[in-house]
């Protein structure tokens, strides 16, 4: 068998975290700067949306279930601040009010 990608129960557990976001950090360098800096986690998490809402600058990051814990102490107050958690993208999304990104296909 070639190597695709491995079975979901090989790939780990994960939780999507929505986050409100100041805006001195409104590009996505900036703020993945950032949270490399505070977050402390060598790898495992991921920036997946960063949007401009009605409510302010909101985003989405992927991280590791065992880092769950502290990714949420770290989140809970400053620039960047948690909102909301789940184990699915599509209901941090609705709840934010975010659009998914559009994908455009290559021919």
């Amino acid at each position: 068998m070639g190597g695709g990608r491995p079975s979901k129960a090989k790939r780990g557990k994960h939780r999507w975290i929505g986050l409100s976001v100041d805006e001195s950090l409104d590009e996505r360098e900036a703020l993945t700067t950032f949270l490399e800096s505070h977050l402390e986690l060598a790898h495992g998490w991921r920036l997946f949306d960063l949007q401009n809402t009605d409510s302010g600058l909101c985003a989405i990051i992927r991280v590791r279930l065992e880092d769950y814990p502290d990714a949420l102490k770290v989140l809970s107050d400053g620039k960047v601040v948690s909102l909301t958690t789940s184990g699915k993208i599509r209901l941090v999304r609705e709840r934010l009010d975010l659009k998914p990104p559009i994908r455009r296909r290559s021919r």
